[in-house]
Parts: C-alpha cells; sequence; structure tokens
C-alpha cells in the first residue's frame, strides 16, 4: 500500500446522508441524527470508533501470534464521551477487550496496547494527547 489513501463520499439525500466508497469495497453509508439528518446510516464518530478497536486489534492479534501465543478470537467494543461544545469530538474513549486465547494473559495485550498507543496505530497517534484512552481486558480460556 503506497502512502496515499483515498476516500469519496456523496450526498445522496436532502439533508445529510452520504454514499462513501474506498477501494473496491461495498459502499456504507453515514448519516446524522435528527434534525440534520435521519439516522439511517454510520455516524462519522461511531466510524471513529470502529477504525480505533480495528487497528488497535489489528496490533493486538499479530503481535500476540509472533510471540507464539494463540488467539482464538478477538473482541474489542470501543464507546466514546463526546466533548460539551464544539467540536464536539471525544474526550474520552474506552475499549473494551475479550480474547480467546490458551495461553496468553492480560498482561500480554497491556504490553502490546503500550506498543500500539506508542508506535504502530496510526488512529491512536492521531489522537494521542487530545483524547483519554483507556483500555480494559479480559482473556477467556480456551
Amino acid at each position: 500500500m503506497g502512502n496515499v489513501l483515498e476516500a469519496s463520499v456523496e450526498l445522496i439525500n436532502e439533508k445529510l446522508m452520504f454514499k462513501c466508497e474506498a477501494g473496491e469495497n461495498p459502499p456504507i453509508i453515514t448519516d446524522y441524527i435528527p434534525p440534520l439528518g435521519d439516522l439511517k446510516g454510520y455516524m462519522p464518530l461511531q466510524l471513529f470508533l470502529i477504525s480505533m478497536a480495528t487497528c488497535t486489534g489489528g496490533v493486538i492479534a499479530p503481535f500476540l501470534r509472533r510471540s507464539g501465543k494463540h488467539v482464538g478470537g478477538l473482541q474489542m467494543k470501543a464507546s466514546g464521551v463526546r466533548r460539551e461544545q464544539h467540536p464536539t469530538g471525544f474526550e474520552k474513549i474506552h475499549l473494551d477487550i475479550v480474547l480467546k486465547s490458551r495461553d496468553a494473559t492480560e498482561e500480554d495485550v497491556t504490553n502490546i496496547l503500550k506498543l500500539a498507543e506508542d508506535t504502530y496505530c496510526p488512529v491512536w497517534s492521531m489522537i494521542k494527547g487530545n483524547v483519554d484512552v483507556s483500555a480494559s481486558v479480559s482473556v477467556i480460556r480456551e
């Protein structure tokens, strides 16, 4: 992958619903809460939470595997608290991480989270110092 990523959006109604596309992937629909939209698609900040969780998960799983740990499943729930004043972006994000593994520990995941924050997750790096990010980790033995 090169240094340039592209996405396109097209307004598709009389409010704020957009058809969004990137690469050869299926389009997604974004929308806003009423009265600006009809909430018939992902809100932009929901997509940001998805990006944060998948970026972080994209560090956790391969680093565990590289260290010889079994990854039987990985689920993450991301939640964000928005600022009261504009811009109403996130002031806090919490990641609830559940790993299924027969040999990885919560400490293994916590150590990898530090790597994600400091070096490997570009989404995290864009908000570092501006958004308080916390995480809880659970490991379910298989």
